[in-house]
């Protein structure tokens, strides 16, 4: 059983190995232990609650609810549990976005080993972490320029590349798609709507 003094922690990531990974390297340090693992954002705040976890460490791309919605989840449901975002994706917007949303900190998976154990205190400690580079971008980049609508009909885009197929999807007329498609193409200064939301992806805009 872990001590007193053992930081809890809570693991969520859809991949096992990524999952499996992290719990080796984490368990080599005498004051963590994991005490929790999930493959979805759905389920972190029943599993928190669970395991007593203090940290939960997120991933942002995840079945069930991403990390940013988790870590909101976490924050009103069960503040006593601090999440520290773990990702592959180092956008400035998640970054953004996953501060808003009340985490403590946010590092890439390719963090080492011993840094990522010192993140993990420290968020447990109530500071807050983040990876200063992926800071400087994100107080570069600013927040995101594009509206809900916008957003929303450039995730559509992604898995229905053409006007209409975006209309049927979110049963809006072509011609309001259309003008959607253009404030986006305009607000990322784009050639096209494919470019669009390549750049609105690469930012992080379309999560949260």
């Amino acid at each position: 059983m872990p001590g007193s003094s053992t930081i809890r922690v809570l693991l969520a990531d859809d991949q096992a190995l990524v999952r499996g990974a992290l719990a080796s390297l984490l368990s080599l340090e005498s004051d963590i232990s994991v005490v929790a693992q999930v493959g979805r954002g759905d389920e972190v705040v029943d599993a928190a609650r669970a395991s007593g976890a203090d940290v939960a460490l997120l991933d942002v791309e995840m079945p069930g609810a991403d990390g940013l919605r988790a870590a909101r989840d976490l924050a009103t449901a069960l503040p006593s549990c601090r999440s520290l975002i773990v990702t592959t994706f180092g956008r400035p917007g998640y970054l953004r976005r996953a501060l808003e949303a009340g985490a403590s900190g946010f590092v890439v998976k390719d963090t080492p080993a011993e840094q990522l154990a010192d993140a993990v205190r420290r968020v447990a400690a109530g500071f807050r972490v983040v990876d200063p580079v992926l800071a400087a971008e994100s107080l570069a980049a600013g927040p995101s320029p594009l509206t809900a609508r916008e957003t929303e009909v450039l995730i559509a885009f992604r898995t229905a590349p053409t006007v209409a197929g975006v209309a049927a999807q979110l049963h809006l007329s072509e011609g309001t798609v259309r003008n959607h498609l253009s404030a986006a193409i305009g607000k990322t200064a784009a050639r096209n709507a494919t470019e669009a939301l390549r750049i609105a992806a690469d930012n992080g805009w379309l999560l949260g």
